[in-house]
């Protein structure tokens, strides 16, 4: 069975590195057989801010009602963006403030201080990168920006596993290095495709059984 994996780049340059990652891990995924879509933040027109809040409704324009529909067919979402101030860009907050919404991510439980969380059933990828180094961004930082993406974001909303992938440090970075992290960025898009086909596989197995 193919593997349904939506690719979101989060970067609002559309001739970015990270846009670059983005191509790369979606060749290495349509190359395992799985079904690839890709969001460019940066071609798709919306209103980044949410702005009523949740007192009223934003109506969603046509590229994040679009954007709802893939991640309800995604099987693994993969979002590629880069750190700044030591969170995601304005443009991918604005978008998951705007998509990820009450009756669509997760619902509260009337009278109860939890809450149904209505995107389980997926995983996703994290990729950052970053100008930081690595065990600077660890052991300083302690991950701030990745844990509000993982915890408070996507696994929020039922999204599990969540894995995250530095590519770091970005600034003064070599050809070589850049062209590394392409490679590997294909490699882990042929990979998680393999991975996802193998575990829709088991799941078709379980339920024949049944």
């Amino acid at each position: 069975m193919k593997s349904n994996i939506l690719v979101i780049n989060g970067h609002p340059d559309p001739q970015s590195y990270c846009r670059a990652l983005s191509d790369a891990y979606v060749k290495g995924a349509r190359k395992s057989g799985s079904s690839v879509e890709l969001i460019d933040l940066s071609h798709i027109q919306f209103n980044l801010n949410l702005q009523y809040g949740y007192r009223q409704r934003t109506e969603l324009e046509p590229d994040l009602v679009r954007a709802q529909e893939l991640i309800r067919w995604a099987d693994h979402l993969v979002f590629v963006y880069p750190t700044w101030w030591g969170v995601m860009p304005a443009i991918l907050k604005g978008f998951i403030d705007r998509v990820f919404l009450p009756g669509f991510a997760m619902k509260d439980r009337e009278n109860s201080p939890l809450w149904d969380k209505l995107l389980k059933g997926r995983s996703a990828q994290i990729i950052v990168t970053m100008d930081t180094p690595r065990l600077y961004n660890r052991f300083i930082y302690r991950h701030a920006g990745h844990r509000v993406m993982k915890s408070n974001i996507l696994k929020f909303c039922g999204i599990s596993p969540v894995r995250v992938t530095e590519v770091s440090p970005i600034k003064g970075s070599t050809e070589a290095f850049r062209l590394k992290w392409l490679n590997k960025m294909m490699e882990m898009g042929m990979k998680q495709g393999g991975r996802n086909i193998a575990r829709d596989s088991q799941s078709v197995n379980s339920n024949q059984q049944v």
